[in-house]
C-alpha cells in the first residue's frame, strides 16, 4: 500500500493513540472515519480510528456527530463522544455466530432449484459455474470491506453516499430494499403454499373442506406474527445467531435426507399416480434388458439445452448476502477487515459445499425427471413419505428464520434514507419492522403473480448489489494516491462491474423471453 498521503491529513493524532486502554477501540459504526492511507489492522486486533483523511470532506455533514477532534474523542472515552446513531453499539457477536448469520443470509430457497440447474448444465459445467460464482462473491465482499475500511463506514448506503453523494446513498438503499423485500416475499410464498400441504399430509386430509388451518393466507399471518416479528424486533442482528444456527441445521437435515433418498429411490422412479399402493411390488431396474445401463439413469457431465441459459442467473444469485455483510461486520466482536473476510469465506465455502451436494444427489436421484422445485419431485413418488414431510418442515423452518435476517438491512436502509441523523429509537425500530412485515404479507396474500415482478427486481437489484455497486464504490473511494485508476485492482473492479451489467442484461432478457413465451422459469431466484 502506498505510503503517500495528502499533506492536510498530518494534523491529527497518531493512529497508535486511538486504542482505548481496555483494548476495545472505538465503536464500529458508520460514523467512524479511517485513513485513506492506513488499512484496518490485519493481526486480529480491533480496528482503531487512524488519523483521518476525511475530516475536511463535504460528506462529513452527514455525520455531524463525529466531528469532535480525535484527541478529544480519545480523552473523553467511547461513551462520551458523539451523538449516538442507531448503529452505535460495540460489536459483541462472536466469530461463529457471525458465520451462522451470514451463512443463513446466503442460504435461500434457491437451494431447492439447484438440482434442476444441474440437470440443465451437467455435473462438470455446474461445478465450474458454482466455483466461479463463489469466487466472484468472495471478491465482491473483499471490495466492500476494503472500501468500508478506508473511510471507516460500515453501512452500504453510507458507502454510496461517500462515493456519489445522496444519489449513491439512495440507489444503494433502494436496491437493498427491493432485493430484500423480494427475498422475504419469496420465503413467505413458500410458507403460504407449502405449510398447508405439510399439515394436510400429516393429518392425512385428502380433500380439504375449507378448514382455516389449511388456509395458506391464515398460516402466513400466524407465522409472521408468532415467529418472524418477535425476531425482527431484536435490537441487534447478532442476537439472531442462535436461530441462524438452527436454520442452517434444518438445511443440513435437508441435505442428509437428499443424500439418503438417492440410495433408496429406484431409477427410473415410479410415479405415484401410476404406482398407487403397489409401490413395493414394482421393481424397475436401472439396467436395460440387454444388460446395458438405462440411458435415463446416466448422469450428464455437460449439458446444453434451451433451459441452460436460465440456470446461470439462478447460480449467479445463489450467494446474494451483500446487504447483510456490513451490518454483520458492524456487530462482529473485535472486528477487522481480515476477520470479516474470514467470516465471509467460511460462510461461502460451507454454502458452496451444501449447494453442490444438494444439487448433485438431487440430480442423481431423478436425473432428467428432476423438477424446478426438488421436493415436488419426491412427492411424485410418495406424497405421504414421512421423511420428506419432515424435510419440508425443516425447509419451512429455515426460510421462516431467514426472514428476520433479511429484514434487518431493509430497516437499516430505510433509516439511512429517511432518518439519517436520528438516534436509535425503539418505537421507530418496531414500527418499521411491523410496517414492512404487514406490506409483505399483503403482497403474498393478495398478489399471486407478484413473483414475475420480483423476477425483474431481482434481475436488476441483485447484479447492482453483488457486482456493480461494490466495484464502482471501490473505484471512487480508494484514493488515486494509493491505487491509480489504471492500477490492476481498479481495472479488475471495472471488469467486475462489467460482469454485473452483463448479468443484468442476460437476466432481463430471459425474463422477457419467459413472459413472451408464456413460461415462468426466470422468476425462481435466490
Amino acid at each position: 500500500m502506498s505510503e503517500d498521503k495528502p499533506a492536510e491529513t498530518v494534523e491529527t493524532t497518531p493512529a497508535e493513540g486511538n486504542a482505548i486502554p481496555n483494548g476495545k477501540g472505538h465503536e464500529p459504526d458508520e460514523e467512524i472515519t479511517a485513513s485513506a492511507k492506513t488499512p484496518p489492522a490485519e493481526d486480529g486486533e480491533k480496528e482503531t480510528v487512524p488519523n483521518s483523511a476525511q475530516n475536511a470532506s463535504p460528506h462529513r455533514t452527514e455525520n455531524a456527530g463525529a466531528n469532535l477532534p480525535e484527541s478529544q474523542e480519545f480523552l473523553s472515552g467511547v461513551e462520551d463522544k458523539k451523538t449516538t446513531r442507531f448503529t452505535d453499539f460495540e460489536g459483541k457477536t462472536s466469530f461463529g455466530m457471525s458465520v451462522f448469520n451470514l451463512g443463513n443470509a446466503i442460504m435461500g430457497s434457491g437451494i431447492l432449484g439447484l438440482a434442476y440447474a444441474m440437470a440443465n448444465t451437467g455435473v462438470v459445467l455446474f461445478l465450474v459455474l458454482l466455483t466461479v460464482v463463489a469466487g466472484l462473491s468472495s471478491y465482491s465482499i473483499h471490495l466492500l470491506l476494503k472500501s468500508s475500511g478506508i473511510v471507516g463506514i460500515r453501512a452500504y448506503e453510507q458507502l454510496g453516499y461517500r462515493a456519489f453523494g445522496t444519489p449513491g446513498k439512495m440507489a444503494a438503499g433502494i436496491a437493498i430494499t427491493l432485493q430484500n423485500i423480494g427475498a422475504m416475499s419469496s420465503y413467505l410464498y413458500i410458507v403460504k403454499y407449502e405449510f398447508p400441504l405439510v399439515i394436510q399430509a400429516f393429518l392425512k386430509v385428502d380433500k380439504p373442506a375449507g378448514e382455516w388451518y389449511l388456509n395458506g393466507n391464515y398460516l402466513v399471518i400466524i407465522v409472521s406474527i408468532g415467529v418472524i416479528l418477535p425476531l425482527a424486533l431484536m435490537k441487534q442482528l447478532g442476537y439472531l445467531g442462535y436461530t441462524s444456527g438452527f436454520s442452517l441445521s434444518c438445511m443440513v437435515f435437508f441435505l442428509i435426507s437428499v443424500i439418503y433418498k438417492k440410495f433408496n429411490t429406484p431409477c427410473p422412479f415410479v410415479d405415484f399416480a401410476f404406482n398407487g399402493t403397489t409401490k413395493s411390488v414394482v421393481n424397475i431396474s436401472a439396467m436395460e434388458p440387454g444388460g446395458e445401463e438405462n440411458p435415463a439413469c446416466i448422469p450428464k457431465m455437460a449439458n446444453l439445452n434451451s433451459q441452460t441459459a436460465y440456470t446461470i442467473p439462478i447460480l449467479a444469485f445463489a450467494f446474494v448476502c451483500h446487504p447483510e455483510v456490513l451490518p454483520i461486520y458492524t456487530e462482529l466482536r473485535n472486528a477487522t477487515k481480515k476477520k470479516m473476510q474470514h467470516v465471509a469465506n467460511i460462510s461461502i465455502a460451507v454454502m458452496y459445499s451444501m449447494y453442490f451436494l444438494a444439487a448433485l444427489f438431487g440430480y442423481l436421484t431423478f436425473y432428467g425427471e428432476v423438477e424446478a422445485e426438488l421436493l415436488h419431485t419426491y412427492s411424485r413418488i410418495d406424497p405421504y413419505d414421512t421423511l420428506i414431510l419432515c424435510v419440508r418442515v425443516a425447509v419451512l423452518t429455515a426460510v421462516t428464520l431467514t426472514v428476520p435476517i433479511v429484514l434487518f438491512p431493509v430497516r437499516r436502509a430505510i433509516q439511512q434514507m429517511v432518518f439519517p441523523n436520528k438516534t436509535f429509537n425503539w418505537p421507530r425500530h418496531i414500527a418499521i419492522a411491523f410496517i414492512l412485515l404487514t406490506f409483505i404479507n399483503l403482497l403474498v396474500i393478495f398478489a399471486p403473480n407478484i413473483l414475475g415482478i420480483f423476477g425483474i427486481i431481482g434481475a436488476t437489484s441483485a447484479p447492482c448489489l453483488i457486482f456493480i455497486f461494490p466495484a464502482v464504490f471501490y473505484i471512487r473511494i480508494v484514493p488515486k494516491e494509493e491505487e491509480p485508476l489504471r492500477s490492476v485492482p481498479k481495472i479488475l473492479a471495472a471488469c467486475f462491474a462489467g460482469i454485473g451489467f452483463l448479468f443484468m442484461i442476460m437476466s432481463l432478457s430471459f425474463i422477457i423471453i419467459d413472459w413472451t413465451s408464456g413460461t415462468s422459469k426466470a422468476s425462481s431466484g435466490h
